[in-house]
């Protein structure tokens, strides 16, 4: 019962959080941590930040961790933090690729959810244990494919799947940035180091980098299955051991044709990840660099503009939204949306309550299939070009 005079606070205590990865200078593990503070779901209170003991203690004294629960491997918190009456509830996975799997194993068997970057594994062997090893346990799996969170993306999805477009006829997808044009590799840069190696990144360099977003991108928007591709891959740096550009083109179940396109090596480009989608009665567009407007062009009448939270903007963009119209929204805001519909589904897993069905988040299976199309692409690419089925 609220006390009188006082409003009950009805808010879901934050959920108990541990990083694996995401140390001192680590770009990506930064953004996981604002992500999950943005909406007030999350409390970091412990990690395995670095791959050694010594730095993974000076990041997370950086970070305000007790040292106690800094870990000097991943394994280690594990097992303790299970142990332990408040440990944590769920762990973000932010290392390079080739580590997914077995972090994630020790989590997963001991009931902790998971918060895993993309993509799900360095291999298809991998990604397939980690599938069986996620239906098996009774915590989540939730992977942040963090442009599946923008509003415009879920308006999108929501229109395809209302029909506005009719039956889909092309999709066309493309990721191009210009970070790799130079060997920047060879001067010990550390992102560059362990995404052009393939011990540590798997099979494809810009095709599991990027690649694999833009093809999340397309199915998540569409709803369409892949049923079979066409890739031609380029090292174009040279000494360069994995792809830095590709091109693929994509055949569909339900019929639809596509072509992907996904470089580093395109000067000009910062973080060009562009869709566009048409089909029998329309077409849309929608680019990263401006995520808080969609084009729509019904078959025949005017292009027009629906922007988040703007006339003509439905219920879906409308639950991702945080704020006004006319005021930008974008990548960490996305990434959040990732870590606030994973904050609910934990919460409802924890009470036993059914799940919103409007809660969207990418799972193990999109981590397999984001997997899979890295390695048909790279098999296609060895035989010239030739169609391989998914």
């Amino acid at each position: 019962m609220a006390i009188e005079g006082k409003q009950e606070d009805t808010r879901e205590p934050r959920i108990r959080l541990g990083m694996v990865g995401g140390g001192s200078g680590a770009f990506i593990g930064a953004v996981h941590r604002m992500a999950a503070r943005l909406d007030d779901q999350f409390e970091l209170v412990a990690g395995a930040l670095s791959s050694t003991p010594e730095k993974a203690l000076v990041s997370g004294r950086e970070l305000g961790l007790d040292a106690s629960r800094t870990y000097g491997s991943y394994k280690d918190m594990a097992i303790r933090e299970a142990r332990l009456k408040d440990g944590i509830e769920a762990v973000s996975i932010v290392t390079p690729n080739h580590v997914h799997y077995e972090a994630a194993r020790e989590f997963l068997k001991r009931g902790i959810h998971v918060i895993c970057d993309k993509p799900l594994t360095s291999n298809l062997a991998d990604a397939k244990k980690l599938k069986k090893l996620a239906d098996e346990s009774d915590a989540l799996f939730i992977l942040t494919h963090n442009y599946t969170g923008y509003p415009m993306v879920r308006q999108a999805r929501e229109m395809i799947a209302n029909g506005d477009l009719g039956k889909l006829r092309v999709v066309q997808v493309e990721y191009a940035q210009d970070w790799l044009t130079e060997a920047a590799e060879q001067t010990g840069a550390k992102q560059a180091v362990w995404r052009t190696d393939p011990a540590q990144s798997g099979a494809g360099g810009s095709t599991g980098d990027i690649g694999t977003h833009a093809y999340n991108l397309a199915s998540f928007v569409t709803g369409l299955t892949l049923e079979s591709l066409a890739a031609d891959l380029d090292s174009f740096v040279p000494g360069r051991r994995l792809d830095d550009n590709a091109h693929v083109m994509l055949r569909f179940a339900e019929g639809a044709k596509g072509m992907l396109w996904c470089s580093q090596v395109a000067p000009g480009n910062e973080n060009g990840l562009k869709l566009r989608v048409y089909g029998e009665k329309g077409g849309l567009e929608w680019a990263q660099e401006n995520p808080n407007y969609l084009w729509f062009t019904p078959f025949g009448d005017q292009k027009r503009l629906i922007t988040r939270n703007g006339a003509g903007a439905g219920a879906a963009a409308g639950r991702v939204s945080r704020i006004p119209s006319g005021h930008p929204e974008g990548y960490l805001e996305a990434f959040a949306t990732i870590y606030t519909e994973a904050a609910r589904a934990i919460h409802a897993k924890k009470k036993g309550t059914k799940l919103d069905k409007a809660v969207i988040y990418p799972t193990v299976d999109d981590g397999v299939k984001g997997v899979t199309f890295v390695e048909a692409c790279v098999a296609s690419s060895k035989r010239n070009g030739a169609w391989v089925k998914l």
